[in-house]
């Protein structure tokens, strides 16, 4: 590439290279390891680039019209446009201080201009800060059966995403602070932290939560993060993510996991399940993600008060009345029960795993 010659890094200055780079969508090693220059710095250098304009032109007038020198006109310009005013050195020639009444108009103005947008920025940014941290403790607290997910990588990222399609509360712990301002602008509730360290799982409501996810980069963090949990709660649900490396799932499960997924090992599956099984697993994707389409794969939790608890699914009606298909029902403590007969009874706490239109089987939800 290009871009990777011994010259060009030399030659060209880094804020030169990263804009070239990024505008060129260039993918190799030396280009990825350039800094992103973001909108706020860009900012930022349009901010600075008239003071450096001002200290180089300043002075520059002052030579060609005053004779000075370098430092005396780079003194009178400093004096100038902070409102100091002058003492011992001041502009002698007509064309000077007309220079200097146009330097005063212009510069006082912007370094007027400058030091309001820094006091404004301290100012505003602290108490921006300071009311969105109470918000965000605020809504901690009020958080029942949530979520906690620990770490928001790219697996981290799919699971928030997930659980806000479905209106699932969670809160994100994540120590990376340009990843928490993303997490802010995507509204998501975080903590800044160590998900391992107890005072902050406590803060993310692990007593009140219905369930933590381990995802962050390495299994030993993983595993501190399951004794943690386990620990405070003994009840949670537990899920964490395992690199796939021999005895690593095991190790997980000892320490309090309650399931253990590697992402490898069931991306391997599911490129060779589309291989043998193509069809079958389009059907899976359409019944899980198709809620576009109006189909939907979905678990329902029977409780004591449902009118079919206790009636076989051709009392319940659940066909005629809904147009729904029982694949499956899940017992507490027992083995599940695929494509259960009419006869089948429904049970206070069994879990059906139904599949049909999205609408019926919302209306579903709302008499259990």
């Amino acid at each position: 590439m290009w871009c990777e010659s011994e010259e060009w890094f030399i030659m060209k200055p880094i804020f030169i290279r990263s804009y070239l780079c990024r505008t060129f969508a260039c993918d190799c090693q030396s280009c990825l390891t350039l800094p992103r220059y973001t909108k706020k710095m860009r900012k930022y250098l349009l901010f600075i680039a008239p003071l450096l304009m001002f200290l180089v032109i300043g002075p520059a007038g002052y030579i060609f019209l005053e004779g000075t020198s370098f430092l005396d006109g780079l003194y009178l310009t400093i004096i100038t446009i902070s409102t100091v005013g002058y003492g011992d050195i001041a502009p002698t020639t007509s064309a000077g201080r007309l220079f200097t009444v146009l330097l005063i108009f212009s510069g006082v103005g912007y370094v007027m201009y400058m030091f309001t947008q820094i006091t404004e920025a301290m100012v505003e940014g602290g108490l921006q800060r300071f009311v969105e941290r109470r918000k965000m403790q605020k809504k901690m607290t009020r958080l029942q059966n949530h979520y906690i997910v620990c770490g928001f990588g790219r697996i981290g990222q799919e699971i928030c995403s997930i659980l806000r399609e479905n209106n699932r509360s969670f809160v994100v712990v994540e120590n990376d602070e340009e990843v928490l301002r993303e997490l802010d602008e995507l509204g998501y509730i975080a903590l800044q932290g160590d998900a391992s360290d107890d005072d902050i799982l406590l803060k993310a409501g692990i007593r009140n939560a219905q369930g933590l996810v381990a995802v962050v980069s390495t299994d030993a963090e993983n595993l501190y993060i399951t004794l943690t949990a386990r620990g405070i709660n003994p009840n949670l649900f537990i899920l964490t993510r395992s690199s796939g490396t021999p005895g690593v799932a095991k190790k997980l499960e000892r320490a309090g996991a309650t399931k253990v997924i590697s992402p490898y090992s069931i991306g391997a599956r599911r490129m060779a399940q589309l291989i043998v099984r193509p069809t079958v697993v389009d059907f899976l994707d359409l019944a899980m993600q198709a809620r576009e389409l109006g189909l939907c794969m979905e678990e329902l939790l029977i409780t004591e008060q449902a009118s079919f608890a206790g009636k076989s699914l051709l009392q319940s009606g659940l066909r005629r009345k809904y147009d729904i298909i029982v694949v499956a029902i899940k017992r507490p403590d027992l083995p599940m029960i695929f494509n259960p007969g009419p006869d089948t009874k429904i049970l206070p706490n069994d879990i059906l795993i139904v599949l049909g239109d999205n609408k019926q089987i919302s209306f579903l939800e709302k008499t259990l």
